[in-house]
């Protein structure tokens, strides 16, 4: 008998940590994923990036802040945020005007996420640096010239 007690305590032990531990995993925070768009990032203009996204008429916006530095000492790590304050934000993608492919990242935004974006793009030269938001369908953009001094992209 003492074996089936033992083999039953250890059993629900193990049941218990295992609860436990999935339980843990819904608390951890949500993470934003790169979107794919091959067409876009594949884009050598700023016109078919913006046709390949389906972004048509952006207008600029207050509402969203492009959080970069005036300078970047290397281009091939510069780091830029986007914040949207526009309600219902589900994409934000940096565009470089000059780089040889113009969309760096893009991100899907879900409706339980902060839309507020921080990453490091490359750049090969000193350029506009644009931030795009998509929201209730709509694109909005927000724009800043970062100076290059070590050049990052090549080609």
């Amino acid at each position: 008998m003492m074996l089936a007690s033992q083999d039953r305590r250890g059993f629900l032990r193990h049941t218990g940590l295992f609860g436990l531990a999935i339980s843990a995993l819904t608390f951890l925070p949500r993470m934003a994923h790169a979107a794919w768009n091959k067409p876009a990032f594949d884009a050598k203009t700023m016109a078919d990036a913006y046709k390949a996204m389906g972004v048509e008429n952006p207008t600029a916006s207050a509402d969203v802040t492009l959080v970069a530095s005036d300078i970047a000492e290397n281009g091939a790590v510069v780091p830029v945020q986007a914040i949207s304050k526009i309600p219902n934000t589900t994409q934000i993608s940096f565009l470089v005007e000059k780089n040889p492919n113009m969309l760096a990242a893009a991100f899907d935004i879900g409706p339980d996420m902060l839309a507020d974006v921080t990453t490091r793009i490359k750049m090969g030269q000193t350029s506009n640096v644009i931030a795009l938001v998509k929201a209730d369908g709509k694109y909005f953009t927000a724009a800043k010239e970062i100076k290059v001094t070590l050049g990052g992209c090549g080609g």
